[in-house]
């Protein structure tokens, strides 16, 4: 009987483990099942940019996956039950049950409101696909109405900053201002800093620092100081939260619900469950718990890959590196910074500014992009014809 593999999720973490298992698996020996809500692979790293107007790539999964042997189940996963191993989805047909071997925890992250009043009524988010593309529809009124309508986006994280340039770049006709609970760029070095103040000024980004959000309603942000800000459109980008589901599960998990996994990115307490991405709380190699990012997806998932191939074939797991080095932030298209970091997290004084870091950012999301519309990485013709079986070749074409 072959060794069932069932990855949730199709995000950078989850698309670039499952491929890798493939290239790596035999077809022979174990069977992969991908299951996702969406149909199309997304550029979390670029979702501010459609929601100001632009376009991104969405490859279709069934297109990435087809002769892979994957087989795709685009459904919504509703519980895990790690004792019995099996997972609960719900898609058209109603759902049912996935039973697995081993399970690839992928679900990454979505927007935490924090409990502030008005979030989940009044404000956009551009952390899922669907979310941004609210949030151009509005600005695309806005725009199209040439009065100047005012952008508010709170939150001074690097998706608060990318998404405040992009919108302020792409539609210079609104004004906007960005909400700081500190000091802007306060995880920056002082150069950096500079440079994004000076971004900010060039865009005419008005910047409210050492501020926190109350509440939001249907025009307004109302500040914790008294301080109120008109707003047309409110996004929120003030932290992001992982699904219940893990917890519910009975999954060992931190108080905010990210699996706790070993070094081999395995759980704790169900060793035939592991986790990728923003979904698993994982020791980098500074002692210090990996934070949620794009480049914490890659080093888990190549662990996760390692650990799972030894563990299934009888070799030595190799340790990857679990390193966090810095941060790609894009100020617009033709602005950015590269703020490299040290062992201990702390921005290190050099930096790297203006089009050259923009180009550098530019050339890490189409090597991600590249990466996981060819999850296998080129596996050869013969595997691929082996791996198609009939029937995953068939759940393709449905899902597609």
């Amino acid at each position: 009987m072959k060794h069932r593999i069932v990855v949730l999720g199709a995000g950078y973490a989850g698309a670039f483990v499952a491929g890798n298992l493939a290239r790596r698996l035999s077809p022979a020996d174990t069977e992969i099942t991908v299951v996702n809500a969406e149909p199309d692979f997304v550029q979390r790293l670029q979702l501010h940019r459609l929601a100001a107007g632009q376009e991104i790539e969405a490859p279709g999964l069934a297109d990435v996956f087809a002769g892979t042997g994957i087989r795709l189940r685009l459904a919504r996963v509703t519980a895990v039950d790690p004792e019995r191993r099996v997972v609960a989805v719900a898609d058209a047909d109603g759902g049912g049950e996935l039973r697995y071997d081993t399970l690839l925890y992928a679900l990454g992250s979505h927007v935490a409101d924090r409990g502030v009043p008005g979030v989940a009524e009044y404000a956009f988010d551009v952390a899922a696909r669907p979310s941004a593309l609210r949030l151009r529809e509005r600005l695309d009124v806005l725009y199209e109405r040439g009065g100047g309508g005012q952008v508010v986006v709170v939150g001074d994280g690097l998706t608060g900053i990318e998404t405040a340039t992009e919108i302020a770049e792409s539609r210079p006709g609104l004004s906007v201002t960005l909400v700081a609970r500190g000091e802007l760029g306060a995880q920056l070095s002082a150069g950096a800093r500079g440079h994004l103040r000076r971004t900010c000024d060039g865009f005419g980004i008005t910047v409210v620092e050492h501020t926190s959000v109350e509440a939001v309603e249907a025009t307004r942000v109302v500040c914790a100081d008294g301080t109120v800000v008109a707003s047309d459109a409110t996004v929120w980008t003030a932290g992001f939260a992982v699904s219940p589901i893990a917890a519910a599960g009975g999954l060992d998990v931190t108080d905010n619900g990210r699996i706790v996994v070993d070094r081999t990115m395995r759980s704790v307490s169900h060793p035939h469950v592991y986790a990728v991405g923003d979904s698993a709380y994982a020791i980098g190699d500074n002692g210090r718990p990996l934070p949620m990012s794009c480049a914490s997806a890659g080093y888990t998932g190549r662990q996760a890959t390692e650990a799972i191939v030894a563990r299934l074939t009888g070799r030595t797991i190799a340790n990857t590196k679990l390193e966090y080095l810095g941060n790609h932030i894009s100020l617009g298209r033709r602005d950015g910074i590269l703020q490299m970091v040290d062992k201990e997290g702390r921005a290190k004084p050099k930096y790297l500014g203006g089009w050259k870091a923009a180009r550098i950012k530019a050339g890490i999301l189409r090597m991600s992009l590249w990466a996981n519309s060819h999850p296998t990485f080129g596996l050869p013709k013969r595997k691929r014809r082996l791996a198609a079986t009939p029937d995953a070749a068939a759940e393709n074409r449905v899902a597609a």
